[in-house]
């Protein structure tokens, strides 16, 4: 317990300190964050509900030490901590998908206060594919499209989709870590990306994802219901073969997946440009200078993807800001929301492929 009151900031302290403010004064809003790399992300989703009459500040989880992270967020400031004038903001991790599974999941989809991706981490809304060809245009300066990103990414989504399912089915159970995260990525490794050979990346995926279905219906005879029930369930939640992407480790698809991608699609770009320079040059000075002045105006892909706020337009961007707004501004439920939060029944098709 700290001795002075600021050591112990509660979400009542801060309605507190407001009410004391003038009548005219902006009602303050803290909102706790993960790490640095999460500050400009919620920075950029909380400051569109600005106003003349409130304003958040996003801060990480202690001004005395440098502990961050998630369960730092989560098991210091639940529980009568947060609050109307403080919320918590956090990835989703697998933590939306596993539905109260663990007590950290619990405490993300139950707790009013603590906002959530949806899709996996901040860096798997960098990598919504709509927005990559922008990002190849940022850092090249040349807008010819030579790669189809949203193709290429949704044929990897549904590759790996089946086993994506088994590894929520897992990590919903005490012994998820006979199949970890890891154990998941390790098997969804694309290899060595080229343009040319991106069909033989997914070929390759698809037969790994296929073998290791195969191990674990072996392993788990008795689990067909549930995985069937469950790979409904995902799409009740978001999840499509088409999404996939968005919900595996941030971290895996932003370093593993898509930045190789981009890295090569942007040194062809490049280097469709220099060679356009070189042939409409009249002269080696003025082809020279036009190369120098290029060259000075690109931009490195990796920091361009980190700058990339193309996912506006993603609905699971969209689902979040509607929980803010709602949070913002509740409205009183009426019979007909009351009728929508009633899960749906639905029935499984016998004839489903177990895994498909």
């Amino acid at each position: 317990m700290g001795k002075r009151l600021k050591d112990n900031l509660t979400s009542d302290y801060i309605t507190a300190a407001n009410s004391m403010k003038s009548k005219t004064a902006r009602r303050r809003i803290v909102a706790y964050v993960e790490s640095y790399d999460d500050v400009f992300f919620w920075r950029m989703v909380l400051s569109r509900f600005e106003s003349e009459k409130l304003y958040f500040e996003v801060m990480l989880p202690s001004k005395t030490s440098l502990s961050k992270g998630k369960k730092q967020v989560l098991m210091n400031l639940v529980g009568d901590n947060l609050g109307e004038d403080m919320i918590a903001c956090v990835d989703a991790d697998y933590d939306y998908l596993i539905q109260g599974a663990t007590k950290t999941s619990k405490k993300v989809i139950s707790n009013p206060y603590v906002f959530h991706t949806y899709v996996y981490a901040i860096e798997n809304f960098q990598c919504y594919s709509p927005s990559l060809h922008d990002v190849c245009v940022a850092a090249t300066l040349n807008d010819h499209s030579v790669f189809d990103f949203e193709g290429y990414l949704r044929d990897f989504s549904r590759a790996v989709f089946p086993l994506f399912v088994w590894s929520i089915w897992y990590y919903r159970r005490p012994n998820f870590a006979d199949f970890s995260i890891s154990d998941f990525n390790q098997i969804i490794e694309t290899g060595h990306f080229s343009i040319q050979g991106a069909s033989g990346c997914i070929a390759n995926v698809r037969k790994k994802v296929g073998k290791r279905v195969i191990q674990l219906q072996r392993l788990n005879p008795d689990a067909k219901e549930s995985y069937l029930a469950l790979k409904e369930e995902m799409k009740q939640l978001g999840v499509s073969a088409d999404s996939t992407y968005l919900y595996i480790q941030g971290h895996h698809l932003y370093d593993n997946v898509v930045l190789p991608m981009l890295k090569k699609v942007c040194d062809k770009l490049r280097r469709e440009r220099e060679m356009e320079i070189h042939s409409k040059a009249l002269h080696s000075t003025q082809m020279n200078n036009e190369l120098s002045s290029y060259q000075h105006s690109v931009q490195g892909v990796d920091s361009m993807l980190k700058k990339n706020i193309g996912y506006f337009a993603s609905p699971q961007y969209q689902r979040l800001k509607e929980d803010i707004s709602h949070f913002l501004n509740p409205q009183p439920p009426t019979t007909e929301d009351a009728a929508d939060t009633q899960a749906p029944h639905t029935e499984l098709p016998s004839s489903e492929c177990y895994y498909t």
